[in-house]
């Protein structure tokens, strides 16, 4: 195979093997998925910067073994950005994509999907966001529509401005802005309230319950992802699922869309969706949940 370089970020990053099929069966490339993330960087770098990440890898496609990465190797160029963070007897060195080349050069080690922290390299023990995954129990695509405007109405309630995204895979992810000023247990704990608050509405669609065999036919309103080195999905990253679809953030205004899935958007057209900026007003709108927690207690009394 010809050599394949793609210029980025001051630097001109080789992809080889850039022929592989890492999506077999809709014939895209490893060039295609590179040439994807290029374009969509603009909107997708602003997500990840300062961020320690897991990279879901797959060396030989999709369809076959993944790798999930959380240490950067010693071979990654010094240009690669990195964040030495805590762990449970010791300390884990995350990548962190502070660029176009870096993330080029992660596509280039078959990264497909860029799952990132809720807090940054700066403020590691600090969520800036709070994440609530609407995972439904089947494919109606109706229930969890549903489930997020709920939602958005007691965020609403507590005063908490709130971004949608598709996942790419199943659900939606709604999304709280935070200003980054408590620990992620407390963080965590008011996540849980706002789900069982939420549930308890309508007890007969929606559940808190992790175990599968206890939720039934209802969704569950999913914040395992609110903890200490826990990842969520990264904005405009690529799932391994058949289309490559996109994990896409969306307009309030599009959940009732009658076309919408969570594999809505795939890399032929996400480029189109990021260049409408549907988080734009919420981006800049980061709330301490101390008032929030008030309000709750409030409602839950």
């Amino acid at each position: 195979m010809s050599p394949h370089r793609v210029a980025a970020g001051g630097r001109s990053v080789e992809i080889k093997r850039p022929d592989k099929l890492l999506f077999p069966d809709d014939g895209i490339s490893k060039a295609d998925l590179a040439a994807y993330y290029r374009r969509i960087a603009p909107y997708m770098l602003p997500e990840l910067r300062g961020r320690p990440l897991m990279l879901e890898r797959y060396p030989d496609g999709t369809g076959q073994p993944r790798f999930m990465q959380k240490h950067t190797p010693s071979h990654y160029p010094d240009w690669i950005g990195r964040a030495e963070v805590g762990k449970e007897g010791g300390t884990v060195v995350h990548t962190v994509c502070d660029g176009a080349a870096t993330l080029m050069y992660l596509v280039d080690q078959a990264c497909v999907t860029f799952h990132r922290w809720q807090s940054r390299v700066r403020a590691p023990d600090r969520p800036d966001r709070l994440v609530f995954d609407l995972d439904p129990p089947g494919d109606d695509f109706t229930a969890v529509s549903r489930a997020a405007h709920q939602l958005r109405e007691l965020l609403d309630e507590l005063r908490l401005p709130s971004g949608l995204m598709t996942t790419g895979s199943r659900g939606l992810h709604v999304i709280v802005p935070l200003a980054a000023t408590t620990g992620f247990d407390e963080t965590r704990a008011f996540a849980q309230d706002v789900a069982e608050t939420l549930a308890a509405r309508d007890p007969a669609r929606l559940t808190t319950a992790a175990r599968k065999k206890a939720r039934g036919d209802r969704l569950y309103l999913d914040v395992q992802r609110n903890g200490y080195a826990q990842t969520a999905v990264a904005p405009y990253s690529v799932r391994a699922k058949p289309g490559a679809p996109v994990a896409t953030p969306i307009g309030w205004d599009q959940l009732d869309d009658p076309g919408l899935t969570a594999r809505r958007w795939t890399i032929a057209d996400a480029l189109d969706q990021a260049r409408a900026e549907p988080w734009k007003e919420v981006a800049g709108s980061r709330r301490a949940i101390g008032p929030a927690g008030r309000r709750l207690a409030g409602l839950r009394r």
